[in-house]
């Protein structure tokens, strides 16, 4: 007898296996050390590539700052730091600060703090976002001014000295006198945006831009009485006509437009309050006095609810008032009125109101704006007044 037992007898006897060879334990090494060789090169490469990045972000701001330097704006901040990696650059100025020198009068602005920042991929576009609220004063002065908002974003794109765009994007904001006459508020809305890019030329050679602006709910209610109920409305325009972008305050910017014939072409244009609508085109050129001449065809719907805004019967009192030897006061001219026949200004300001508003309607051709019936007319702009037949019903101030 073997000696072994049953059970072990009825096992049966391994085999050997056959193809099958245990992998080199230097070659699974070697692969451990590749593949932690590859991980310390992608991060070594991409904090390479943030660090360059983030100088170029740098830069471009750094060239925003100048520019901003050149027209007058000098900004300071009380300090500086920057991070974001590994996907953003974030560059942070703590109690900032800027002094515009060349406003009349000049202004000193602090804000809480200001933060720009960049993506990885596209350091050129820096988006920044200024905390409120933001204080305005007479250099050495308390604050007279403050502006407050939602939120408020810039976008800067481009490296100067050849900048191609620039946006701003205010969510509720909202300007207060807080010092000297007229303390309150002086404008408020719930959203304003602005976007200016170049879309032919460069920046050095006859740049062509194109600028859109959005508002919703806007007020400014001391300027004019159109103002005093909220606005919105949107508007892309068209300035040809500029030499280049180089860092120049925008009168003399207007000036290049004027002596190279350039000038300023409205794509579209609306305009809307709750009671009225209006919608247009034109093409606007710049005259030697640095006054708007040119066509405006727009559509109005609502305009008996306009013309008695326009003040065309304050024209009439002060017209009124110097032939009466006053000093050009619309209340005077009319209280004159009131002298010779109490009651005799409100029919004046009635009838000139109702006059006008059907003098208009014959002028202009009957229309739809929203489904609403509207008057088409062509609005004549001369040397800044502009007109409804030999009506005035408007003044732009002078651009430089």
């Amino acid at each position: 007898m073997s000696g072994r037992s049953p059970s072990d007898m009825m096992r049966a006897a391994p085999r050997p296996l056959r193809g099958r060879k245990a992998a080199p334990r230097p070659r699974r090494l070697a692969g451990v050390v590749a593949a932690a060789a590859g991980v310390i090169l992608l991060a070594v490469g991409w904090g390479w590539g943030w660090f360059y990045a983030a100088s170029i972000a740098s830069k471009a701001l750094s060239g925003w700052v100048d520019r901003e330097d050149a027209l007058g704006r000098h900004y300071a901040c009380g300090s500086q730091s920057i991070g974001g990696f590994p996907f953003r650059i974030v560059t942070r100025c703590d109690h900032a600060a800027a002094v515009f020198a060349n406003t009349r009068p000049p202004l000193d602005v602090h804000a809480a703090d200001i933060t720009f920042t960049a993506a990885l991929y596209r350091p050129t576009l820096l988006r920044g976002d200024i905390t409120s609220p933001v204080t305005l004063a007479d250099p050495g002065q308390p604050p007279s001014l403050i502006a407050q908002w939602t939120r408020a974003q810039i976008s800067l794109v481009g490296l100067p000295p050849d900048p191609e765009g620039m946006a701003l994007t205010l969510v509720e904001p909202r300007l207060d006198r807080v010092a000297g006459t007229g303390v309150g508020m002086i404008f408020q809305a719930d959203r304003v945006e602005i976007d200016g890019r170049i879309v032919q030329g460069t920046a050095r050679n006859n740049p062509v831009i194109e600028a859109t602006g959005h508002f919703a709910a806007v007020m400014v209610p001391n300027y004019h009485p159109l103002l005093a109920a909220p606005l919105k409305g949107d508007i892309d325009a068209v300035l040809r006509g500029f030499k280049d972008f180089s860092p120049k305050p925008w009168p003399v910017l207007f000036r290049d437009m004027q002596a190279s014939a350039g000038g300023i072409e409205i794509r579209s244009l609306r305009i809307e309050r709750a009671d009225a609508v209006i919608v247009g085109t034109g093409q606007l050129t710049v005259n030697e006095n640095g006054r708007l001449d040119g066509v405006l065809n727009v559509a109005v719907a609502g305009l008996e609810n306009i013309v008695p805004l326009l003040g065309i019967d304050r024209l009439i009192g002060q017209g009124i008032d110097r032939l009466t030897g006053g000093s050009g006061s619309s209340a005077q001219g009319l209280g004159a009125l009131d002298r010779l026949l109490p009651g005799l200004s409100g029919v004046v300001r009635e009838g000139t109101n109702t006059g006008v508003i059907e003098n208009i309607k014959k002028m202009g051709q009957p229309t739809e704006v929203d489904n609403k019936p509207a008057v088409a007319l062509p609005l004549r702009v001369t040397d800044g007044v502009i007109y409804v037949g030999l009506i005035p019903v408007g003044i732009v101030p002078a651009l430089y």
